[in-house]
């Protein structure tokens, strides 16, 4: 393993409230691109929202802090968060 990946931490969250509608996923990328957080975000079937999000430790940190605000007209209930594996280049939405 490169001393790279030992630092990057990698995380799955599921983000349930009202978070679907509200320009979640959009936000959530804007976001990770700002604090340069790679991943991927998408809607699930029932409601919530998954996210993996990889990167400096701080950085995925703010990013978890985000997740349980979201943008404006979330209304976020809880954030599930779990270790995650794998490697992401850049953030992306997906179906």
């Amino acid at each position: 393993m490169t001393t790279q990946a030992m630092d990057r931490k990698t995380l799955r969250l599921v983000v349930h409230g009202r978070v679907q509608g509200v320009y979640f996923r959009d936000s959530m990328r804007r976001e990770a691109q700002r604090l340069g957080v790679s991943g991927w975000v998408r809607n699930r079937g029932d409601g919530s929202v998954e996210a993996a999000v990889q990167g400096e430790p701080a950085a995925v940190d703010a990013i978890v802090n985000w997740a349980h605000r979201g943008p404006d007209y979330a209304q976020v209930e809880r954030v599930d968060i779990e270790p995650h594996q794998g490697g992401y280049a850049g953030f992306e939405i997906v179906a």
